[in-house]
């Protein structure tokens, strides 16, 4: 390409992004806010990143400012803002379980919040660094924790709605995913988020369906949410078997890698990019797929071994060492020799990357309090101290009872 065609094409390319902007500005435009605040309801599940759309502000104002609350009027309010230098963050720089004032961005007047958490529910306002608000949101980011998992290949069926009077409690369960594997039997699932409907919900919260809410909404009196806390989401898993694309490319240059070779055997050569990692024997490991979220259908295999979630998904069996959970994440407890091998990991039914595992009994270990199993043998540490403790004061105690009514069983005299 000489420099006029590169010349033409970044001139091309401007003229996109400032139309581009042109109508973004015309949306605001023809779109008013209203003139009583409303809040509109979002349902997410735990780990799950999410965007917020400021759908109208004023023409004069150039940058927004999103504020959060956990209850309505409120006094403790969040900033949210990208003003005073702040760098935009990225998806996969967040760690589990970092405070909402890293875990956000602002992007074309959007707010997108990565990881949420339970704790991150609430009411969030688009507005002005004055405390002017245009739109806002009702956010209900349900826990995972107490997720019951329903395998329609065992003819398990999804809860029955609950009804308590006029209150309807009921799962609603979002788009099947695609087929974890090709080629092999995979597995697709669909998630389910907990609604209610009741007719004695807020007028202020705005609906899709009438008198219908995610459950941990704020339109949600509280003496409804008793009822809804004790239904949780659901995750529905059903088999599944897909035909793989075939990769030309990818095939003849295999085929030219075993012409050259002069050995009596082509040269291995990986189909995914590989990274290796030493273990040390007895600790645990969690494993991610790169770019997976927990709404991707996401699959993991060891070597030839599938680990199909009717099998290990996590809270299937309690005593499990080698479990999936459901944020995608393959779990490792209290690594062992024989858990070496390379572990594949499939997204979106496409094979991404793997991850060679060597198990090592070798090397220090630095015992740090941001490691789990370290916050766990403290705890049972001091938990072991207290007890025997409480043993030898309750001894000490019985002895003194005991001293006193056989040596003075007449106190009178």
């Amino acid at each position: 390409m000489n420099p006029a065609h590169a010349t033409v094409l970044l001139w091309v390319w401007g003229c996109l992004q400032a139309f581009e902007i042109v109508e973004k500005e015309n949306i605001f435009q023809r779109t008013p806010c209203p003139a009583f605040l409303m809040f509109d309801n979002a349902a997410y599940l735990a780990d799950m990143s999410f965007e917020l759309p400021c759908h109208c502000k004023p023409e004069e104002v150039s940058a927004v400012v999103w504020y959060y609350q956990k209850d309505l009027g409120g006094s403790h309010t969040k900033v949210l803002t990208d003003f005073d230098g702040r760098v935009l963050t990225e998806e996969s720089q967040v760690r589990v379980g970092s405070d909402m004032l890293v875990r956000f961005s602002i992007r074309m007047f959007s707010l997108l919040v990565f990881r949420a958490q339970p704790e991150d529910s609430g009411l969030y306002f688009c507005g002005t660094r004055k405390g002017d608000y245009f739109y806002a949101y009702d956010v209900d980011v349900q826990s995972s924790e107490g997720m019951v998992a329903t395998f329609k290949d065992q003819g398990q069926e999804p809860f029955a709605d609950e009804h308590h009077g006029s209150l309807h409690i009921f799962t609603t369960f979002w788009e099947w995913t695609p087929c974890d594997r090709c080629g092999v039997r995979g597995e697709q699932w669909r998630i389910g988020l907990c609604y209610l409907r009741s007719p004695g919900l807020s007028p202020r919260y705005r609906k899709t369906v009438p008198d219908v809410v995610s459950c941990g909404s704020q339109a949600v009196p509280g003496k409804l949410r008793a009822w809804a806390r004790e239904h949780s989401p659901e995750l529905l898993v059903q088999s599944c078997v897909v035909p793989c694309e075939q990769k030309a490319a990818r095939e003849g240059f295999v085929a030219i890698l075993s012409y050259v070779s002069k050995l009596g055997s082509p040269p291995w050569v990986p189909q995914v990019p590989i990274q290796f990692h030493w273990q040390r024997l007895g600790h645990g490991l969690i494993i991610s797929c790169p770019g997976a979220r927990p709404e991707h259908a996401v699959a993991w295999d060891k070597d030839h071994q599938y680990f199909y979630r009717t099998q290990y998904l996590e809270g299937v069996n309690r005593s499990m060492r080698v479990f999936i959970d459901h944020g995608n994440h393959l779990h490792i407890r209290f690594t062992q020799l024989s858990d070496r091998g390379i572990y594949y990991c499939w997204r979106q039914g496409v094979r991404v990357a793997g991850l060679r595992l060597g198990v090592t009994t070798r090397g220090r270990y630095q015992p740090s309090f941001s490691d789990p199993e370290t916050r766990s043998a403290v705890e049972l540490t001091l938990i072991g101290y207290l007890f025997i403790t409480a043993v030898f004061v309750t001894i000490h105690l019985c002895r003194c009872c005991c001293y006193l009514f056989h040596c003075h069983p007449n106190f009178s005299s």
